[in-house]
């Protein structure tokens, strides 16, 4: 059995990842999604163990000391976690994993996981990109500003990805994704065994 895909999507905020990896996840049953860890608050909707691992920043801190997460990272205030949990056994029995991560947790995952699918999931402009955090309507001035800022420093880092998607539509984004999953299973490297089989 060829080894599963450790699949990472990550982007600005506000470029829509929960919404497209949502979608994607409804269309792909055979994908399962790594739920992160968060010391943040809930946003109004989201649900413990479902949406994230809500727990406080002692929980966290212990588990980081355990060497309990697959990367983590420091956002706006916020810690933010892969738990390593059973990752590596899943890949192993040929599931795709889902990961969606920022840009700190993405460049930590690169460098244990190098193997890794790595997709960076842009907006189609500045201003769509401003006018989606505006709809959350969650964000003050000042810490719209700061994301804004931030999300020009997050695209730059884009370029070190393997792919890019542009999420015009959540429709077409998703689409490629699929697209480019189906690409990398048929990858001669992670196919070896075919090979092998055929040659005996």
């Amino acid at each position: 059995m060829s080894r599963g895909l450790l699949m990472v999507v990550s982007g600005p905020s506000g470029t829509g990842k929960g919404t497209v990896c949502g979608e994607l996840l409804a269309q792909t049953p055979e994908l399962a999604y790594s739920i992160s860890a968060t010391t943040r608050k809930p946003r109004e909707g989201e649900v413990d163990g479902k949406n994230y691992y809500f727990m406080d920043k002692a929980q966290f801190e212990k588990m980081i000391e355990e060497g309990g997460f697959l990367e983590y990272a420091n956002v706006y205030g916020n810690y933010y976690g892969t738990p390593l949990g059973k990752i590596e056994e899943r890949l192993a029995a040929g599931e795709d994993i889902l990961l969606e991560i920022d840009t700190q947790g993405a460049l930590n995952v690169m460098k244990k996981c190098p193997d890794g699918l790595f997709i960076f999931l842009l907006p189609p402009s500045i201003g769509e990109l401003e006018r989606r955090i505006r709809g959350r309507g969650s964000e003050t001035a000042e810490s719209l500003a700061k994301r804004l800022g931030a999300a020009k420093e997050e695209i730059a880092i884009g370029r070190k990805y393997g792919y890019v998607v542009v999420n015009d539509t959540v429709k077409r984004a998703v689409e490629r994704i699929k697209s480019i999953m189906v690409a990398e299973h048929c990858r001669v490297d992670k196919n070896y065994d075919i090979f092998e089989e055929l040659e005996q």
